[in-house]
């Protein structure tokens, strides 16, 4: 008596239609055939989330973080009529959205956001989120860490810890292409001592860990991103890079000899980590992705010579190559000067003449240039930060002292950036309260955007997968945004 039943001249996969109670009677048959009440409902919520908008579109994501926690109210959504603390020293400009405005230090983005969506309602209530660590950790991973030091500062790196998004994605949507899976550059998260928190694979084991693309030079070096080498890209020392090292000396023997290289080694069973460091040094694809210096010089200047455009250039080549996951982390650490987005003082001069303009060219050449090439269909495009800045300036939020031109963390309301891959295109989602301090509607956490990341590459969201200590957990414990597509 098994029978697949739906309402007349419905489709048995709509996902509105409730089971009928004829469903629910013929359970027990189709429970002989190994469809129980539980699988038959999980049928139809796979089929539902199948079928809702952007699943599956992504094949590609190159996140753009901007670590440090940029200023909303001077960037994406100024404000007027607002007192004089609160107002941004920037003028505000039109954008190709009516009604829309940017501050005055985005002129190209402010031509470009017909290609992307705004999420002016980013937030969450910080629960100890203050400082920049535990923040990073919760947006990389969708959880929050128990361990945070009356400093805000959290401990090291451990292998208890959960997955940064990435090595989730590369671990349930492995690559094809003898291409680096997930690349980060130029430079770890970090704030203070506290490095690579929130930027491991945790306790899906070091496999799963990004390749880190970490040139020489301080933070204030902007061409060293054009000295990059083969060998500057390492997997941890204690994952396999002893053995890489070893072969590291042939590089030049291999790319004279190719053919002898595959030839001599295409008869043996080498192990997993050696066959790929293998591959990614005979591979084209590979030589050619670091090959930046090849674009034309017109390309070069769209992203702007410095460690930001050529890192957001290098994404669109490994991704081009086959990469699945890039992460473009801010060239400036956390809670420090100059061009970092931890404007605690000297904000407006630090914006215009440095934060602001690399921002500005190198986010657009990106989104224009994989727009052009046609890749924007199926690369995932992020730009965010762990929270924003206090729409009050010379206040302090988090303990920090703040100057009369300077503003705090402030998690409850600040603004993302997402492009391609199904995604709306000339879109403002949510809406910001008269001063930028919290959302007036659909609020969207850090652990919905994890959420809408995996839903755009077909995965659900409450995958289950275990921890440490063997424990089921959750992707991330967030439904996906789907009206952030088309």
């Amino acid at each position: 008596m098994f029978r697949i039943h739906g309402a007349a001249a419905k489709d048995l996969c709509d996902p509105h239609l409730p089971p009928s109670r004829r469903d629910f009677l013929r359970v027990g048959g189709a429970g002989m055939l190994g469809l129980t009440l539980g699988s038959m409902l999980e049928l139809r919520a796979r089929a539902a989330r199948a079928s809702a908008p952007g699943w599956g579109k992504a094949k590609s994501i190159i996140m753009v973080y901007l670590q440090g926690g940029p200023s909303h109210i001077d960037l994406w959504d100024p404000k007027a009529d607002v007192p004089d603390n609160v107002r941004s020293a920037f003028k505000t400009i039109p954008t190709k959205i009516p009604g829309v405005h940017f501050t005055e230090i985005l002129p190209t983005l402010a031509k470009l956001n017909d290609k992307f969506t705004l999420i002016r309602s980013m937030s969450y209530e910080p629960n100890g989120l203050f400082n920049h660590t535990a923040a990073i950790y919760q947006m990389m991973t969708g959880y929050t860490t128990d361990k945070v030091s009356p400093s805000g500062q959290l401990e090291p790196p451990s292998p208890k810890d959960f997955p940064n998004f990435g090595s989730q994605i590369v671990r349930l949507r492995p690559s094809t292409e003898p291409m680096l899976p997930f690349v980060m550059l130029p430079r770890p998260l970090q704030e203070s001592n506290v490095v690579g928190k929130g930027g491991t694979a945790g306790f899906l084991g070091k496999a799963f860990d990004p390749y880190t693309l970490y040139p020489a030079g301080d933070d204030m070096d902007m061409a060293k991103m054009t000295r990059i080498k083969i060998d500057d890209l390492q997997l941890r020392p204690d994952v396999f890079s002893a053995r890489l090292r070893r072969r590291a000396s042939l590089r030049d023997t291999i790319a004279a000899e190719m053919e002898k290289v595959e030839a001599a080694t295409g008869e043996h069973k080498l192990d997993e980590y050696y066959q790929q460091a293998l591959d990614l040094i005979i591979s084209g694809k590979a030589r050619e992705a670091f090959a930046i210096e090849r674009e034309k010089p017109a390309v070069r200047e769209r992203y702007g010579r410095n460690t930001f455009g050529d890192s957001c250039l290098l994404a669109r080549r490994l991704v081009e190559a086959g990469t699945r996951v890039v992460e473009v982390i801010w060239p400036k650490v956390a809670n420090s000067d100059n061009h970092s987005w931890d404007h605690h003082k000297d904000l407006t001069k630090r914006m215009k003449d440095q934060s602001g303009p690399m921002l500005d060219r190198g986010l657009s050449g990106l989104i224009s240039d994989l727009d052009e090439r046609g890749m924007l269909e199926d690369t995932l495009v992020v730009a965010v930060g762990e929270f924003g800045r206090s729409p009050q300036k010379g206040v302090s939020t988090s303990g920090n002292g703040n100057s009369a031109d300077g503003r705090d963390h402030w998690p409850y309301c600040y603004t993302g950036l997402i492009a391609g891959a199904g995604t709306k295109h000339g879109y403002v989602h949510g809406e910001s309260d008269k001063t930028g301090s919290a959302p007036v509607e659909d609020p969207v956490h850090p652990g919905e955007l994890l959420a809408t990341i995996y839903h755009a590459f077909g995965i659900e969201p409450e995958t289950i997968v275990y921890n440490h200590l063997n424990q089921p957990r959750e992707l991330v414990k967030a439904a996906a945004v789907t009206e952030l597509f088309a």
